[in-house]
């Protein structure tokens, strides 16, 4: 049996559960995939993890989102849109990974794991962490190398190596260190990354300048061995004792998803895929796109704040043809 729903929306994060509630509201019938748990991206997001936003700024449909402080925390966030998406009723198919979008003649053929679905529009809003970006090195299949941090507790008295120097690796670093691990920090740059949290900025400075945390700057790993690494250092390469790689260079979106539902990508390196700004949709007449997955490998352009009203904008356009 093939389900039809005027919309099928893909992803279940805050940006899907937002093009939900537009289309509750607008009356259209719909049904959001999720290929993992509820907000999979935010539930994968370090346990101690403190959002850069204000919680009014992550409120979606304009359900007041009420945290212990005025930056929330990822279980406060979890919280938050848990209790939108089920006090909402709001139908939402989670563990079912979709396989592909294929349009024929007007309408779209959507294909899960689970059930076929046929809707005459389409809403992609499934972010950019599922795939890290990776290294590139020898010996990055081994064990040892994390591309994910949850929490600091298993790194506890070992030798680890952080790499990058964006929140998440600051705070990786940060935290290991205060929970006994000894920690040294690769840096392809020439300095901390620029969008750190200016309240954790100096903290992690402080521990840099002090020795507490070593820092290799404009370096990168060579190779990773099973008891040490090798890192490339302007001046020469060094090799230093290693238990643990926590390499945390960033994600990207599914690219080659939306490649083969038929959606075009920009030429330059940063794989912007095509989309009008008016109205959301892409390309493809009757698929859109919403959320960060929007700026290709710019993932700091859109986020929660700022991409919320991609869900009005597109139900919108979806009401009036």
């Amino acid at each position: 049996m093939i389900i039809t729903k005027d919309v099928i929306i893909i992803g279940a994060g805050p940006i899907g559960i937002a093009c939900a509630l537009e289309c509750k509201k607008k009356g259209l019938s719909y049904v959001v995939l999720e290929k993992g748990a509820l907000t999979n991206s935010l539930f994968n997001y370090p346990l101690n993890m403190t959002f850069f936003s204000t919680s009014e700024k992550l409120e979606i449909n304009k359900i007041p989102f009420i945290s212990n402080n005025p930056k929330p925390t990822r279980n406060e966030a979890l919280e938050y849109y848990r209790r939108v998406a089920t006090s909402n009723e709001l139908h939402i198919n989670l563990f079912e990974k979709v396989l592909g979008i294929e349009k024929v003649d007007n309408e779209f053929i959507v294909t899960s794991e689970k059930q076929n679905y046929n809707a005459k529009n389409v809403i992609i809003a499934t972010g950019f962490y599922d795939i890290p970006k990776l290294l590139n090195v020898p010996g990055e299949e081994l064990p040892k190398v994390n591309h994910y941090y949850k929490e600091a507790h298993p790194f506890s008295m070992q030798n680890v190596a952080v790499v990058g120097a964006s929140n998440s690796a600051v705070d990786a670093a940060l935290e290991i260190w205060r929970k006994g691990g000894n920690v040294t920090m690769i840096v392809r740059g020439k300095n901390i990354g620029e969008r750190v949290k200016y309240w954790v900025r100096p903290d992690i400075d402080n521990r840099i300048e002090e020795g507490s945390i070593k820092a290799y700057f404009n370096s990168e790993i060579k190779e990773i061995k099973k008891d040490n690494i090798v890192i490339k250092t302007p001046k020469e390469d060094v090799l230093i004792p290693n238990d643990y790689v926590v390499a945390l260079t960033g994600y990207r979106p599914n690219f080659e998803f939306l490649e083969n539902a038929g959606i075009t990508l920009s030429e330059n390196n940063n794989y912007i895929p095509t989309y009008n700004e008016k109205t959301m949709e892409s390309n493809i007449k009757g698929l859109y796109l919403a959320g960060v997955i929007c700026g290709g490998l710019e993932t700091h352009k859109w986020f929660i704040e700022n991409s919320r009203i991609h869900a009005k904008i597109i139900t919108e356009h979806i009401t009036k043809k």
